[in-house]
Order: structure tokens, then C-alpha cells, then sequence
């Protein structure tokens, strides 16, 4: 009986213990949780995703400003202008607009009349300025006539002269320009033709002669459509943009000679649908891997190599393995030799492409640590898309990367940086419509203002 006590409270005790044990177990297994979370929280700010290593935009970088990192290796040359550089310098002309002459009316010396003597020339130099610029008026009067047969005919308007005021195709043609090319703001635009023109025009007013001239341009978007399907080779790409305060996605396809920009609510298959449907079957699509692109009807796809050496460069810092490394190797073998096939050797056989192919094969085969979940999600997307990565090297035409596409849609984030977002859908598409005429033109090396002048003396198709 004496030792009941003692039994019960080491009874006691070891239940005191078997709770405590319990209650360290649950709180050792909260603090590993914890622990991995903070664990994988820190590695994402030790190596972060930037514009320099992936392919998010600069604006996105945090702690900016972040010095993007280039995927260009050293050249081996100079800072500063290479030798044979065609410079630029401001030449005098033969042809002068106006003549200013300038001849001494009294010695220097005493101060005597020399007027009268002989006047010898000794050099010139020459000023280049802009003339002040003010709007020209033209009044177009109509007359009418009587025939000797009692009719009376009546002389027409010009075919674009329809209101009894009305804006000319060059401030037409200029206002595009602002808008699609510099990207400047209606209320700052306003300012421009008043401060330097004057000329007052109202923010409805530019908005009317911008609906007027992508109206005229239709035709030659519908144009720049066509061109650009009929390619062997197209890029495409998107971005986001906001439309009244809704995301909306700005697409491009764009070839050598021509770029098509349009707007749609759609960032999937639908709008690729809509705009390309078969029209790319001819023709290899360069884009990256973003995954309703590889469902586009097309001969074949090249992804962009630039996307995959962002990436890369991520996964190097990351994980700190070779793979990432040795596979960036491959790629740039891949660009160098690019430079150097000519036209003859992309279609034979040829020992360096294969010896490429045997590296890159042998690379996504290899196994990776369970634990870089990066790089092996990495790689199990290149598995995927194996027949895309080198398309380049067996069409002449195919580029290695997107960046012609990027190009062209980054002017989308310009404008909206310079003008803010854009209002309506309507006022997207203008811009969509004058933005591929733009860059269609420039592509041409045509003057922009030229091109848009043409436009703008069109009539508009009603039917």
C-alpha cells in the first residue's frame, strides 16, 4: 500500500510526458512547414526571377533600378565609334533657299566711306533653320453654268472636301503620325498645333481625324494581313494592355516585310483563330512557349532562343548546377553556326548541326537532382517541345529568336507609358490599325509621314 502513491504518480508523470512529447511533435512538425517556406521564400529573394534572367518585363523588377543583363558576349573591340564607321556630319549645300550678303560699309581703321569700292567675296557659312510654320487656308468655290439648251450645270467639291470646315489630309496624316510613331498624348498634341502651328484644335477633333484616317488605312491593313500570312516565315507574340480598365491582349504577327498589330479581349487559341485560322500553313511560327501559339496552324514552330537563355541565366544563379550551363553552350554553338551556313547547307548533311543535335539529345536525356524542381520542370518542357528548339538551323529564313515580334509589340507599352491606358476598344483598334501601317513602313524604309499622307488623301470605302 505504501508504494501506490508512488506508482500513481509516475502513472501521472508518464502522461504528463507522452503529452508534452505529443505536443512537441506537432510543434517540431509546424516548425519544419515553416521552415521550408521560409527556405524556399528566401531562394526566391537570393535568386530572383528579373528582366535580366527570364522573361518578365524591366517594370516588374523589384528593388529597381536592375541593369539588364545582356546575352551578347564580348565582341573583342574598342569602346567607341569602329574603325570604318560612317559618320555623320552637317554639310553645306550648293543650293541655298535664301542668300544673306554681308559687305563693309566703312574702313575699320578711319572710318571712311568704301562703299564705292571694289568688293571682293571671301568665304560664307551657312545656317539651317525651319521657317515659321502657319496654316494655309484653300477656299474651294463652286460655280455653275447655263448651256445654250436651258440646263444649268453646277461645278463639284473635291472628293474630300465635305463639310463647309474641314481639317486637311496633311494635319490628318501629322496627327496620325503623333499618335502611332510618338505616341504623344491628345491634350499635349492639342498643344503642339497650337504652340507651333497655330492652329486650335479640340481632343474630339484629333479623335474624329483619327477615326477618319484608320478608316482610309483599312484597305492597306487588310493588305498587310495578307502579306504577312503569305510568308515562309512569321513571328508572333502579345501583351497585355488595359482598354477602358479592363485587361485586353494586343497580338502581333509580323514577317520581313510587314507587321499586322490587332486587339482582342482573348489571350487563348480564339484569337489566333480568328486572326491567323489557316492562313499560316506555308509558313514557320517563331514564338515563345507560351502554349496556344503550338496550336496554330503552321509548317512547322521555332521557339525563341532568346526566352531560353533568360531562362537559363535564372536556373544558373538558382541552383548553381552545370546542366543550365552546358545547355546555354549548345545554344550559342547553335547562333554561331547560324551566322555561318550559307544558302546550300541548311538542307544537306551537315556535322556540326548533328554533333549540335547528339549534345542537346544526350543534355534533355540527362537525370537532374530531384531537388532543382526549376531546372527539371525546364527541362521537361524542352523534352516536350524537342522538334522546336533548331528549327533555325534547317530554313535559311527561320530566325533563332522573337525578337523582331517583341519589337513590335513593345510599342503597345510605350504608348500606354507616354498616354496612359487606352479608352475605348474603338480607340485600340485605331491604334492597332495605324501602329501596322507604321511599322509596316518603317520595315520598307519608307518615310512614315509620307506613308500616312498617302492614306490620308485617300476616300473612304463605304461599301
Amino acid at each position: 500500500m505504501a508504494n501506490k502513491p508512488t506508482i500513481n504518480k509516475l502513472y501521472k508523470t508518464v502522461a504528463r510526458l507522452e503529452a508534452e512529447v505529443k505536443s512537441l511533435k506537432a510543434e517540431n512538425k509546424a516548425l519544419r512547414a515553416e521552415n521550408k517556406a521560409l527556405k524556399k521564400e528566401l531562394a526566391r529573394y537570393e535568386t530572383p526571377k528579373t528582366s535580366r534572367n527570364s522573361s518578365i518585363p524591366p517594370s516588374k523588377d523589384e528593388n529597381r533600378p536592375i541593369k539588364n543583363k545582356s546575352l551578347r558576349g564580348k565582341a573583342g573591340r574598342k569602346v567607341g565609334g569602329q574603325k570604318g564607321h560612317k559618320g555623320f556630319t552637317l554639310n553645306m549645300t550648293d543650293k541655298p533657299d535664301k542668300i544673306e550678303e554681308h559687305t563693309p560699309f566703312y574702313c575699320e581703321k578711319c572710318g571712311n566711306d568704301i562703299t564705292d569700292s571694289k568688293c571682293e567675296y571671301m568665304g560664307r557659312r551657312q545656317v539651317v533653320d525651319i521657317p515659321p510654320v502657319k496654316p494655309e487656308i484653300t477656299e474651294h468655290r463652286v460655280f455653275k453654268r447655263r448651256c445654250t439648251c436651258g440646263h444649268e450645270t453646277i461645278s463639284g467639291y473635291p472628293e474630300n472636301v465635305n463639310t463647309p470646315v474641314s481639317y486637311g489630309s496633311n494635319v490628318e496624316s501629322l496627327i496620325g503620325y503623333f499618335h502611332s510613331r510618338q505616341y504623344i498624348p491628345f491634350a499635349r498634341m492639342q498643344e503642339i498645333f497650337h504652340d507651333i502651328f497655330g492652329l486650335p484644335i479640340s481632343e474630339g477633333g484629333i479623335h474624329y481625324l483619327l477615326d477618319r484616317l484608320a478608316l482610309k488605312a483599312t484597305p492597306a491593313y487588310e493588305m498587310i494581313r495578307q502579306t504577312v500570312f503569305k510568308s515562309k516565315s512569321l513571328g508572333s507574340d502579345e501583351t497585355g494592355a488595359k482598354v477602358n480598365g479592363k485587361k485586353h491582349w494586343f497580338w502581333t504577327w509580323q514577317s520581313k516585310r510587314a507587321t499586322l498589330i490587332t486587339v482582342s479581349s482573348n489571350r487563348g487559341f480564339d484569337t489566333i483563330q480568328e486572326n491567323c485560322g489557316d492562313k499560316a500553313v506555308n509558313a514557320i511560327l517563331v514564338h515563345d512557349c507560351w502554349k496556344p501559339h503550338f496550336q496554330t496552324l503552321a509548317k512547322g514552330h521555332q521557339l525563341c532562343t532568346a526566352h531560353l537563355l533568360r531562362e537559363l541565366n535564372y536556373l544558373e544563379e538558382k541552383d548553381k548546377i552545370k546542366w543550365p550551363t552546358e545547355l546555354k553552350d549548345i545554344l550559342t554553338k547553335a547562333l554561331k553556326l547560324k551566322k555561318k551556313l550559307g544558302p546550300g547547307d541548311y538542307y544537306g548533311h551537315n556535322k556540326e548541326r548533328k554533333r549540335l543535335e547528339a549534345s542537346l539529345s544526350k543534355l534533355l536525356g540527362q537525370i537532374i537532382d530531384e531537388k532543382y524542381k526549376d531546372t527539371i520542370s525546364f527541362q521537361k518542357r524542352l523534352v516536350k517541345y524537342r522538334d522546336h528548339i533548331f528549327t533555325f538551323l534547317y530554313h535559311p529564313k527561320v530566325p533563332p529568336d522573337n525578337n523582331d515580334s517583341e519589337k513590335a509589340i513593345r510599342n503597345v507599352k510605350v504608348k500606354q507609358k507616354i498616354s496612359g491606358q487606352f479608352k475605348s476598344t474603338k480607340g485600340a483598334d485605331v491604334f492597332a490599325i495605324l501602329r501596322s501601317v507604321t511599322d509596316t513602313a518603317i520595315k520598307n524604309e519608307q518615310n512614315i509621314l509620307d506613308a500616312l499622307k498617302i492614306i490620308a488623301n485617300l476616300k473612304i470605302q463605304t461599301d
